[in-house]
Formats: structure tokens, sequence, C-alpha cells
């Protein structure tokens, strides 16, 4: 998967979890916990549907590391 599907797989499963969020809101390189006030529990839930459906295993210890946009992107790209 390239950039630009990852992003269109993690904005999808974002507006699952919280329909009231645009697209356009979501900031690349800035916490989305903290830009979109998402709480840890909506946080966890992006991270497991983003995992199912990329296939890629985000272990809770690298939570972290995918904090923003890109660095989720980079990340999914790198453990692919």
């Amino acid at each position: 998967m390239n950039n630009n599907q990852l992003k269109s797989i993690i904005l999808e499963e974002l507006s699952n979890i919280a329909p009231e969020i645009e697209a356009n809101e979501v900031p690349d390189d800035q916490d989305m916990r903290e830009a979109l006030e998402l709480d840890s529990m909506d946080f966890l839930n992006l991270v497991i549907a983003v995992s199912k459906r990329t296939q890629v295993v985000i272990p809770e210890t690298d939570y972290a590391k995918v904090l923003t946009l890109n660095a989720m992107i980079s990340y999914l790209i790198n453990h692919a």
C-alpha cells in the first residue's frame, strides 16, 4: 500500500469512530488525540481498526510511534 491508500484507510476508520471529524481537520504532524480531542478508547479503537484493515500489528508498546497521521502512515509502511 502507498501513502495515499494508507491515509485514506486511516481517515475512513477515524470517521467511523468519530463521525463529527472532517478529513480536512486531521493534521498531518500533530498528535491526533489532542488535535481532534480523541479519548484513549477512541484512539485505541482507531489503532485496532487500522491494524485489521492493513494487516499490520501495532503493539501497545508502539502506540507512541503512531500518534500523528504521518507517523502512523510511516509506521504502517515500515512494518508491512
